[in-house]
């Protein structure tokens, strides 16, 4: 155990030595302030900068160079960054593909996201020090298509929380303020974007690991449902753990540049470069016209109730919709804590044992991940005990639910939740509009889901010890493997989002996590939407976000994020 602790010490200083050296390496132009040819570059839409490059009027270096000042500025100011691969990218820029659908862009990547010669530690020190082997499927499609990855970002260990830190590159501050989270499990992709160092970022998404943070710092993604984004040879925290998908989908700075980044990868055929890829091409999907658009609202999961400020993100979209004509209605689906207890056991059916393999001793761990995980490690009677006690005594029947259920799966439980997901899946099919099923909601059901990503904006730094439990309202989407986007929409507001002294909170969940919202406290960080469609339907969910953000901006009341 001493020596395992000693082995995880080295390994952290030697990592963030060698982070250290490759910047302070970098020659001397990635030091110096930004010029206005850098700002002008930065300034611009993926598909101009493609435009200039294919045109041979901007150099793919050029851009490299105003993206990596920028990077490295953002790493000073929230410690984002794990890989810093840009002394390597400079040659990888002078090859690039000219001609591709990506000729000469920066792409920022999850540090899991796999690069030949480089680590992806996922912030495990066992795992620092091992290079991989060979490109992911991904990185792959992305050098052919001209694209130049020269950053990879930061992560909390475990991949299972909304909360980026780990002992070997440490904490990612949230962009807008210090103290507060980024998001997680994709913070650094989230971090750069908001601060204009990337405009195109890989995230992955398991329980909301790229909406959250894009709520969190204010940027755009959709998370792919299953087998529709490349996944092939990246590192996993889980690998094997497919009872809630996992997915790897794009992050970006802009909607504009989000669907350039979607057609882009499209274009490229990714079914060719990874087997698990349906073939698929991206579709031109327009949005009825001859009848209204009827949105079904989420407007509570009955574990946290949104935040003022994220409900009023909410009633704005509602709002300016209606406003246009379209029909707004309270969602009628399935219980959503039921989508809850299904999915947290799926996750970690195995204890933990997984995604806690390569924990060396006294290695520091997400405040969340390490209660859960020491409630795995209590004997079965005390955590029924423990259920017991809220159930009866503390008379909190949505705290006792989860507490009753934790505890490591035998595989008949395993194949049986598997059953109950796919049950569950059935009868949320029913709300959609066009679905063709016994008990359909027909000319009832709606075309699009409006949700809030999380219950409040961008926490503290250690606010995942309870907020882990609020996951919901991304998590369920997981289950489901639907479509989801997540666009901002406003700032939290000292005055308007200030949580009424009537509010009382219904479980221990939303109890702990509500002790973290202060709204003068968390004014002007961003607050966000989240969209959704059926499974597979990322082009559709794509123009839900157009619509929504076109009306915004025709009202006046566009969100405005952080100058570059």
């Amino acid at each position: 155990m001493l020596f395992s602790y000693l082995s995880h010490r080295r390994a952290c200083r030697d990592k963030q030595q060698e982070r250290a050296e490759r910047i302070a390496s970098l020659k001397p132009i990635y030091h110096e302030p930004l010029t206005s040819q850098d700002k002008e570059i930065l300034s611009r839409s993926v598909s101009s900068l493609v435009a200039s490059v294919q045109t041979s009027s901007l150099s793919p270096s050029d851009i490299l160079v105003a993206y990596s000042k920028k990077a490295l500025q953002a790493h000073a100011q929230t410690n984002c960054l794990t890989e810093v691969m840009i002394a390597s990218a400079e040659n990888w820029a002078s090859t690039a593909n000219r001609s591709g659908p990506l000729a000469g862009v920066p792409v920022s990547l999850k540090d899991l996201v796999s690069v030949k010669g480089w680590d992806s530690s996922m912030g495990y020190s066992a795992l620092v020090g091992k290079p991989m082997a060979a490109d992911g499927a991904l990185v792959r499609l992305l050098r052919d298509a001209g694209a130049v990855p020269y950053v990879k970002t930061n992560v909390p260990m475990t991949m299972l929380s909304l909360e980026s830190t780990n002992d070997v590159f440490g904490s990612t501050d949230n962009p807008h303020k210090k103290g507060y989270t980024s998001g997680g499990s994709s913070a650094g992709e989230a971090v750069l974007l908001a601060l204009g160092a990337a405009r195109l970022a890989i995230g992955t998404d398991v329980a909301g690991s790229v909406r959250a943070p894009a709520h969190f710092s204010g940027v755009y993604s959709i998370k792919s449902s299953m087998y529709r984004f490349l996944k092939q040879g990246s590192a996993s925290s889980m690998p094997g753990q497919e009872g809630v998908p996992a997915t790897h989908s794009p992050m970006t700075r802009t909607l504009e540049d989000l669907e350039t980044f979607w057609r882009a990868v499209f274009q490229m055929k990714p079914w060719n470069y990874d087997y698990s890829v349906l073939r698929i091409p991206w579709r031109d999907v327009k949005l009825p016209e001859d009848r209204p658009i009827r949105w079904g609202v989420l407007w509570d999961d009955g574990v946290v109730t949104p935040s003022p400020a994220c409900a009023r993100a909410l009633k704005t979209v509602t709002a300016i919709l209606e406003k246009n004509g379209h029909e707004v209605v309270t969602l009628k689906c399935p219980s959503p804590y039921e989508g809850l207890q299904i999915a947290s056991q799926l996750l970690l059916a195995d204890g933990g044992k997984t995604a806690s393999k390569n924990h060396r001793a006294f290695e520091s761990n997400d405040a969340g991940m390490t209660s859960a995980f020491r409630g795995f490690r209590l004997p079965y009677f005390v955590m029924k005990l423990y259920a017991w006690y809220y159930r009866y005594i503390r008379r909190d029947p949505i705290y006792a639910g989860l507490i009753d259920t934790h505890y490591e799966k035998t595989m008949p439980e395993f194949y049986a939740l598997i059953a109950r997901r796919e049950d569950y899946r059935s009868r949320w099919f029913k709300v959609w509009r066009d679905a063709e099923v016994e008990g359909r909601q027909g000319d009832e059901g709606v075309d699009f889901i409006l949700t809030v990503p999380n219950s409040l904006p961008a926490v503290p730094h250690g606010g995942m010890r309870h907020g882990w439990k609020a996951c919901g309202y991304t998590f369920l989407f997981n289950l489901l493997d639907y479509s989801a986007g997540v666009m901002p929409i406003t700032h939290v507001d000292a005055t308007a989002d200030a949580l009424p002294r009537t509010f009382r909170p219904r479980n221990a969940i939303e109890r702990n996590y509500y002790r973290m919202y202060d709204a003068s406290a968390m004014e002007g960080l961003p607050v966000g939407v989240q969209i959704v469609g059926r499974r597979l339907e990322e082009e559709r969910v794509l123009e839900g976000m157009k619509l929504i953000e076109r009306l915004l901006r025709e009202a006046g009341t566009g969100y405005v994020g952080l100058p570059l």
